[in-house]
């Protein structure tokens, strides 16, 4: 059966199906999932697991290595890296790149956590496992209140995390930068000491006291009565009047009476989050699989419309990133291209092959595109900037098709043959050639896909898209296309010989103005050529990232305060106003974390009070470099302890360093002896920056060494010593606070913990819960100086030191 001899005899039909075809793949368009990077499968997953007041080297001993050991029975395990800083380990579970279904794989590491977790140390919390460490969260808003507090912000923040929420296209919904509550019980350990209690008394009285048990039920004939007893609390006055019995004496007092009772936020602060320098809580919102992340966008911004308009004035909910523009955007550069790309093919065929010719032609482009989408449905391919990419890299290949078709039937015609003869004997001719044309050409995106990598799975839809386009072209070209050459193109047949005189001129006159453009285009290629590295990675976001890291072991305060005086600069001198009309709009900064997965490129850091994350918005992508050079000379002249990484977000899969140096061995002085050595190296090289390594400097902790022989005769034990020093330094929890949904922790220490000096330790008081009797820290134990690790990261089992650098200038990592 000779397709084309069909589609050009039953050409009604070929009308209809051809009608049926666009208006199913313009309706396709409309519910093609959006989003802007394609579906990318994260093979990592991450183990925190806390362990208060360890060491780092304790925490890898005891914590670490026994869940890396389970971790590495694993089949399909790639690698495994793992950091043990003081109190907390976290392990990153690396799987092999061919290994697509992965919940099986997740389901067994959590077993194999599980049944390790009984064997680790009294007092550890965790082990917990995040299999959902790549999700993107595509929307982050941010909530700011002048004159609020955190607990007020929270709960508008609650507020808009609902109704998000309830959004049909919204999967999760996170905050950041929220500040969780405590309610302090502060106490004068002098005056608690006279009167013979001990921070484990007030425990057990306020567990004893606090506290809801179900009381039963009594039938009373049909009926069932459910008995409720009070006890909980339900106010601060409730806690405040807690009666606590003396020790020794007939007498109770309220707990009022020895401590002062109120309401607070964890302190030290954990993470916190600023927008544009304000403190705030950060939204981000995640999209559903297979979701329309323009439709989502639409819809969250009805929704906080709505809510902003209920809260009180100061109450502001901000775009911080809004990944439904940037996706609208290239949606709609598409349109615009294709848009082009049909009046430049109408205009280059009717003056080259007359009118008739150019329309037949240019109606393939839309045509294709439509029923490329259409199969794009099928295959469940949304628009994402690598679709959308491969689409416009097809818009300039699958006319080739409909040209030649085209131009072999108008030679034909001109020959004398009759149009239906024309189009079918040039379909004949033309129906293998065309064929392996473009299977050819979309053989040349073929080892993308075939790539058993991250970055082949991220750009597979290039050779499945252009695949798709250009078959559907080539389906067109051989039923659409010579339906139109015989009903619409009318030829007057050439005479037998033709002067050709004038043809010699005008191919000369098309000679020299090919040369021209020709000379142009090799131009243009020169400068893209020179700027090669820019042309690939750049991206076409208008914002970009600022890292900075003090030293481990630093203070959230401290970082705070860097993160403030940045901020300042950046209000001072970036920031857009009425006379700068260029520059920086706003910014978000995430202190203590690297907060969300907002882009698929972000790998976020996990807690770090020395670490913090800028986000920053520009009025254009020119302007970049020109604010990052200023920051960057900022940080290093008034921050020189501060480590600044500086990136626009590159597509593709995510680096953290273009440079990169592991040392493995046992010898941890060794591994930093050589670290050292390879950081200077590096530095000779004057073509890379923010050389560092992952340990870090050394840190000083303060060991207590305990005079066993002493507590003993004392009737105190290591454990009475360990809780009194979190009582009086951190706090101890007694008890919980039930406030609707929330539960909030009730914390006992010492009035004197927060002006107290290294050298006023040994003042510190130690209960003994065997007598109840209180001495101080110096008698039973001398607090030593000493140093260690900031942190210990391992890789597969050995400890692994990696130096990393940032490139200057135009240089890459293999130059």
């Amino acid at each position: 059966m000779n397709l084309t001899r069909v589609a050009i005899e039953n050409n009604r039909t070929t009308w209809v199906l051809l009608i049926v075809m666009l208006v199913a793949g313009v309706s396709a368009y409309y519910q093609l999932p959006r989003d802007y990077d394609p579906g990318f499968l994260v093979r990592m997953a991450q183990v925190v697991t806390t362990f208060p007041g360890a060491s780092p080297e304790r925490v890898e001993q005891l914590v670490t290595d026994k869940l890396e050991k389970v971790i590495q029975e694993i089949p399909e395990l790639d690698s495994v890296v793992s950091e043990s800083r003081t109190g907390i380990s976290i392990i990153k579970v690396n799987i092999q790149e061919r290994y697509t279904d992965l919940r099986p794989i997740w389901d067994n590491l959590r077993r194999k956590i599980d049944a390790e977790a009984k064997n680790l140390p009294e007092g550890v919390v965790g082990p917990f496992v995040n299999d959902e460490f790549g999700d993107v969260f595509g929307i982050v808003l941010s909530v700011t209140g002048e004159g609020f507090d955190f607990a007020e912000m929270k709960t508008i923040a609650d507020d808009v995390r609902d109704a998000l929420l309830r959004l049909p296209q919204t999967s999760k919904v996170e905050l950041f930068g929220n500040q969780d509550e405590q309610i302090f019980v502060d106490f004068d350990p002098v005056r608690l000491s006279e009167m013979g209690l001990t921070p484990f008394h007030l425990m057990q009285t306020l567990s004893g006291r606090n506290v809801v048990v179900p009381g039963g039920a009594i039938y009373v004939a049909d009926e069932r009565i459910v008995l409720e007893p009070s006890g909980n609390y339900e106010n601060l006055e409730a806690i405040q009047r807690t009666l606590i019995e003396v020790p020794g004496k007939s007498s109770l007092i309220y707990l009022g009476d020895i401590a002062e009772v109120h309401r607070g936020y964890v302190e030290p602060v954990r993470s916190a989050v600023h927008a544009s320098g304000a403190p705030a809580l950060a939204i981000a919102v995640s999209m559903r699989k297979g979701g329309n992340i323009i439709a989502l966008g639409e819809s969250v911004a009805r929704t906080v419309q709505q809510l902003t308009e209920q809260y009180p004035i100061g109450i502001e909910i901000q775009n911080v990133l809004f990944s439904p523009h940037e996706v609208d955007r290239k949606v709609q550069a598409f349109v615009v291209n294709l848009m082009q790309a049909i009046a430049v093919v109408a205009a280059v065929m009717l003056l080259s092959l007359g009118m008739r010719t150019g329309l037949v032609v240019a109606a393939l482009i839309p045509s294709s595109m439509i029923m490329a989408l259409l199969v794009m449905s099928f295959f469940h391919i949304g628009l994402n900037q690598i679709s959308l990419a491969a689409l416009m890299i097809a818009l300039g290949m699958l006319v080739d098709n409909g040209i030649v078709m085209t131009e072999n039937i108008v030679v034909k015609m001109k020959s004398g043959q009759s149009p239906l003869d024309a189009a079918i004997g040039s379909a004949t001719e033309l129906r293998v050639p065309l064929l392996t044309a473009s299977l050819t050409t979309a053989a040349a995106f073929l080892p993308i896909y075939l790539a058993q990598s991250n970055t082949g799975e991220y750009t597979a839809p290039l050779f499945e898209v252009v695949s798709i386009t250009l078959l559907s072209s080539w389906v067109l070209s051989m039923t659409v296309i010579p339906m139109l050459c015989v009903y619409c193109l009318k030829v007057k047949v050439a005479p037998a010989s033709a002067h050709q005189g004038g043809a010699d001129v005008s191919r000369d006159e098309g000679v020299c103005l090919q040369d021209r453009v020709l000379e142009k285009y090799r131009s243009v290629l020169v400068v893209l050529l020179r700027h090669r590295v820019a042309m690939v990675i750049a991206s076409d976001r208008m914002y970009f990232k600022m890292e900075l890291e003090l030293p481990l072991g630093a203070s959230l305060q401290a970082t705070e305060k860097l993160v403030e005086g940045v901020e300042a600069y950046l209000r001072e001198d970036t920031l857009v106003n009425e006379v700068r009309t260029q520059g920086v709009t706003s910014w978000i900064t995430y202190i203590g974390n690297g907060g969300p997965r907002f882009v698929l490129t972000h790998i976020p850091k996990p807690n770090s009070s020395h670490y913090a994350l800028f986000i920053i918005n520009t009025t254009s992508l020119k302007v970049i470099d020109e604010v990052m050079d200023k920051l960057n000379r900022h940080v290093w002249q008034f921050f020189p302890d501060a480590t600044i990484k500086l990136k626009r977000f590159e597509n593709g899969e995510p680096i953290e360093n273009p440079v990169e140096i592991r040392v493995s061995g046992d010898n941890v002085d060794v591994l930093l002896r050589l670290a050292e050595s390879i950081k200077e190296q590096l530095k000779s090289m004057n073509r890379v920056t923010s050389i560092v390594d992952d340990w870090g400097h050394r840190t000083k902790k303060i060991s207590l060494h305990i005079d066993q022989d002493q507590v003993k005769r004392l009737g105190i034990s290591n454990k009475d010593i360990a809780l009194s020093m979190q009582t009086n330094l951190s706090g101890l929890a007694l008890s919980q606070f039930r406030e609707n949904d929330d539960i909030i922790p009730i914390v006992m220490r010492s009035e004197a913990s927060e002006h107290l000096a290294v050298n006023q330790l040994g003042s510190l008081t130690v209960y003994s819960q065997q007598t109840g009797k209180a001495y101080s820290l110096s008698q039973v134990a001398q607090p030593v100086l000493e140093w260690e690790s900031a942190a210990i990261r391992r890789r597969n089992l050995e400890r692994t030191v990696t130096v990393g650098a940032q490139v200057l200038g135009d240089n890459t990592a293999i130059s």
